[in-house]
Protein backbone atom coordinates (compact mmCIF):
# COMPACT_ATOMS: atom_id res chain seq x y z
CA UNK A 1 0.00 0.00 0.00
CA UNK A 2 1.24 3.46 -0.89
CA UNK A 3 1.18 6.20 1.73
CA UNK A 4 -0.05 9.19 -0.28
CA UNK A 5 -1.69 12.48 0.78
CA UNK A 6 -4.84 11.40 -1.06
CA UNK A 7 -5.50 9.31 2.07
CA UNK A 8 -5.83 12.45 4.20
CA UNK A 9 -9.59 13.08 3.76
CA UNK A 10 -10.38 9.55 4.96
CA UNK A 11 -7.93 9.84 7.85
CA UNK A 12 -9.25 13.23 8.97
CA UNK A 13 -12.85 12.03 8.74
CA UNK A 14 -12.04 9.02 10.92
CA UNK A 15 -10.43 11.29 13.52
CA UNK A 16 -13.42 13.63 13.45
CA UNK A 17 -15.82 10.75 14.02
CA UNK A 18 -13.89 9.08 16.84
CA UNK A 19 -13.47 12.30 18.81
CA UNK A 20 -17.15 13.16 18.31
CA UNK A 21 -18.19 9.70 19.49
CA UNK A 22 -16.01 9.85 22.61
CA UNK A 23 -16.37 13.56 23.39
CA UNK A 24 -18.50 13.09 26.50
CA UNK A 25 -16.15 10.49 28.01
CA UNK A 26 -13.04 12.58 27.35
CA UNK A 27 -14.67 15.72 28.73
CA UNK A 28 -15.41 13.85 31.96
CA UNK A 29 -11.76 12.82 32.18
CA UNK A 30 -10.64 16.39 31.59
CA UNK A 31 -13.07 17.81 34.12
CA UNK A 32 -11.66 15.46 36.77
CA UNK A 33 -8.11 16.85 36.65
CA UNK A 34 -8.00 19.53 33.94
CA UNK A 35 -9.82 22.54 32.56
CA UNK A 36 -12.62 20.56 30.90
CA UNK A 37 -12.19 22.24 27.50
CA UNK A 38 -9.75 19.84 25.83
CA UNK A 39 -12.27 18.22 23.50
CA UNK A 40 -13.92 21.50 22.53
CA UNK A 41 -10.57 23.01 21.62
CA UNK A 42 -9.41 19.90 19.76
CA UNK A 43 -12.63 19.65 17.76
CA UNK A 44 -12.21 23.22 16.56
CA UNK A 45 -8.93 22.22 14.93
CA UNK A 46 -10.31 18.96 13.54
CA UNK A 47 -13.29 20.72 11.96
CA UNK A 48 -10.88 23.17 10.33
CA UNK A 49 -8.95 20.23 8.89
CA UNK A 50 -12.16 18.62 7.63
CA UNK A 51 -12.85 21.83 5.71
CA UNK A 52 -9.36 21.71 4.21
CA UNK A 53 -9.37 17.97 3.40
CA UNK A 54 -9.64 18.26 -0.37
CA UNK A 55 -6.90 20.89 -0.49
CA UNK A 56 -4.60 18.84 1.75
CA UNK A 57 -5.04 15.80 -0.49
CA UNK A 58 -3.49 17.73 -3.40
CA UNK A 59 -0.28 18.64 -1.54
CA UNK A 60 2.87 16.64 -1.01
CA UNK A 61 3.45 15.30 2.49
CA UNK A 62 5.78 18.08 3.62
CA UNK A 63 3.34 20.80 2.57
CA UNK A 64 0.34 18.93 3.96
CA UNK A 65 1.95 18.41 7.38
CA UNK A 66 3.02 22.07 7.44
CA UNK A 67 -0.54 23.21 6.73
CA UNK A 68 -1.98 20.80 9.29
CA UNK A 69 0.47 22.04 11.90
CA UNK A 70 -0.28 25.71 11.31
CA UNK A 71 -4.02 25.02 11.32
CA UNK A 72 -3.80 23.22 14.66
CA UNK A 73 -1.80 26.05 16.17
CA UNK A 74 -4.26 28.71 15.10
CA UNK A 75 -7.59 26.86 15.38
CA UNK A 76 -7.06 24.85 18.56
CA UNK A 77 -5.07 27.30 20.64
CA UNK A 78 -3.78 26.57 24.13
CA UNK A 79 -1.32 23.84 24.99
CA UNK A 80 -2.86 21.21 22.69
CA UNK A 81 -2.76 23.51 19.67
CA UNK A 82 0.86 24.37 20.30
CA UNK A 83 1.90 20.76 20.82
CA UNK A 84 0.02 19.27 17.87
CA UNK A 85 1.13 22.17 15.72
CA UNK A 86 4.71 21.51 16.73
CA UNK A 87 4.33 17.79 15.95
CA UNK A 88 3.21 18.35 12.36
CA UNK A 89 5.48 21.30 11.57
CA UNK A 90 8.47 19.26 12.75
CA UNK A 91 7.30 16.31 10.65
CA UNK A 92 7.12 18.64 7.66
CA UNK A 93 10.70 19.77 8.24
CA UNK A 94 11.88 16.17 8.55
CA UNK A 95 10.17 15.08 5.32
CA UNK A 96 12.32 14.31 2.30
CA UNK A 97 11.68 14.03 -1.42
CA UNK A 98 11.24 10.30 -1.35
CA UNK A 99 8.44 7.72 -1.28
CA UNK A 100 6.83 7.58 2.14
CA UNK A 101 7.44 4.03 3.29
CA UNK A 102 7.23 2.73 6.86
CA UNK A 103 10.87 3.42 7.67
CA UNK A 104 10.70 6.98 6.39
CA UNK A 105 7.47 7.67 8.27
CA UNK A 106 8.85 6.17 11.48
CA UNK A 107 11.82 8.56 11.33
CA UNK A 108 9.63 11.55 10.44
CA UNK A 109 7.11 10.84 13.19
CA UNK A 110 9.89 10.38 15.73
CA UNK A 111 11.29 13.79 14.77
CA UNK A 112 7.86 15.27 15.41
CA UNK A 113 7.56 13.60 18.81
CA UNK A 114 11.04 14.81 19.80
CA UNK A 115 9.94 18.34 18.93
CA UNK A 116 6.85 17.97 21.13
CA UNK A 117 9.05 16.85 24.01
CA UNK A 118 11.16 19.98 23.63
CA UNK A 119 8.19 22.33 23.25
CA UNK A 120 6.34 20.85 26.20
CA UNK A 121 9.48 20.36 28.29
CA UNK A 122 8.08 16.92 29.07
CA UNK A 123 8.89 13.24 28.66
CA UNK A 124 7.26 9.86 29.19
CA UNK A 125 5.93 9.21 32.66
CA UNK A 126 4.49 12.69 33.28
CA UNK A 127 0.83 11.92 32.48
CA UNK A 128 0.54 13.61 29.09
CA UNK A 129 -0.05 12.74 25.44
CA UNK A 130 3.64 11.86 25.27
CA UNK A 131 2.91 8.68 27.21
CA UNK A 132 1.15 7.58 24.02
CA UNK A 133 3.26 9.30 21.36
CA UNK A 134 6.70 8.24 22.62
CA UNK A 135 6.05 4.46 22.76
CA UNK A 136 4.18 4.59 19.44
CA UNK A 137 7.18 6.30 17.81
CA UNK A 138 9.53 3.71 19.30
CA UNK A 139 7.30 0.88 18.10
CA UNK A 140 7.22 2.27 14.57
CA UNK A 141 11.00 2.54 14.46
CA UNK A 142 11.43 -0.98 15.81
CA UNK A 143 8.89 -2.45 13.41
CA UNK A 144 10.56 -0.76 10.45
CA UNK A 145 14.04 -1.85 11.57
CA UNK A 146 12.91 -5.47 12.01
CA UNK A 147 11.09 -5.58 8.67
CA UNK A 148 7.77 -6.42 10.32
CA UNK A 149 4.77 -6.66 7.98
CA UNK A 150 2.76 -3.45 7.86
CA UNK A 151 -0.42 -5.14 9.08
CA UNK A 152 1.42 -6.36 12.17
CA UNK A 153 3.02 -2.95 12.74
CA UNK A 154 -0.42 -1.32 12.64
CA UNK A 155 -1.76 -3.81 15.18
CA UNK A 156 1.21 -3.19 17.45
CA UNK A 157 0.75 0.57 17.15
CA UNK A 158 -2.88 0.32 18.28
CA UNK A 159 -2.02 -1.89 21.24
CA UNK A 160 0.89 0.36 22.20
CA UNK A 161 -1.29 3.47 22.07
CA UNK A 162 -3.92 1.86 24.30
CA UNK A 163 -1.30 0.65 26.80
CA UNK A 164 0.29 4.11 26.88
CA UNK A 165 -3.07 5.76 27.51
CA UNK A 166 -3.94 3.30 30.28
CA UNK A 167 -0.54 3.81 31.91
CA UNK A 168 -1.40 7.43 32.68
CA UNK A 169 -4.10 6.36 35.14
CA UNK A 170 -1.69 5.72 38.00
CA UNK A 171 0.83 8.43 37.13
CA UNK A 172 1.43 11.59 39.10
CA UNK A 173 0.78 14.60 36.87
CA UNK A 174 3.71 17.02 36.65
CA UNK A 175 2.50 19.21 33.77
CA UNK A 176 -0.48 21.50 33.28
CA UNK A 177 -3.37 22.13 35.62
CA UNK A 178 -3.43 18.51 36.78
CA UNK A 179 -0.01 19.00 38.39
CA UNK A 180 -1.59 21.27 41.01
CA UNK A 181 -3.61 18.31 42.26
CA UNK A 182 -0.42 16.42 43.14
CA UNK A 183 -1.37 12.97 44.53
CA UNK A 184 -5.03 13.53 43.72
CA UNK A 185 -4.13 13.38 40.02
CA UNK A 186 -3.55 9.65 40.38
CA UNK A 187 -6.41 7.34 39.45
CA UNK A 188 -7.46 9.37 36.39
CA UNK A 189 -6.53 8.82 32.74
CA UNK A 190 -5.06 11.92 31.12
CA UNK A 191 -7.48 13.43 28.60
CA UNK A 192 -4.71 14.35 26.15
CA UNK A 193 -3.37 10.80 26.24
CA UNK A 194 -6.89 9.50 25.65
CA UNK A 195 -7.53 11.65 22.58
CA UNK A 196 -4.08 10.81 21.20
CA UNK A 197 -4.87 7.11 21.59
CA UNK A 198 -8.30 7.49 20.01
CA UNK A 199 -6.91 9.35 17.00
CA UNK A 200 -4.02 6.93 16.48
CA UNK A 201 -6.35 3.93 16.67
CA UNK A 202 -8.72 5.60 14.20
CA UNK A 203 -5.86 6.14 11.76
CA UNK A 204 -4.75 2.53 12.19
CA UNK A 205 -8.30 1.39 11.44
CA UNK A 206 -8.43 3.27 8.14
CA UNK A 207 -4.99 2.04 7.04
CA UNK A 208 -5.71 -1.55 8.05
CA UNK A 209 -8.94 -1.45 6.07
CA UNK A 210 -7.07 -0.16 3.01
CA UNK A 211 -4.53 -2.98 3.37
CA UNK A 212 -7.21 -5.64 3.22
CA UNK A 213 -9.33 -4.01 0.52
CA UNK A 214 -9.36 -5.72 -2.91
CA UNK A 215 -6.86 -4.21 -5.33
Amino acid sequence: MQFVPALLPSLIQAIDQVIETNAEEVTALDQAIGDGDHVTNLQRGIKALVAQSDELAQLDWAAAWQKIGMTMMTAVGGASGSLYGTLFVAMSKAAREQPLDLQAFAEIFSSGVDAVKLRGKADAGEKTMLDVLIPVAAGLRQGAADGVALADVLGNVARTAIAGMESTRDMLATKGRASFLEERSRGHIDAGAKTSQLMICALVGVLAERLTAPA
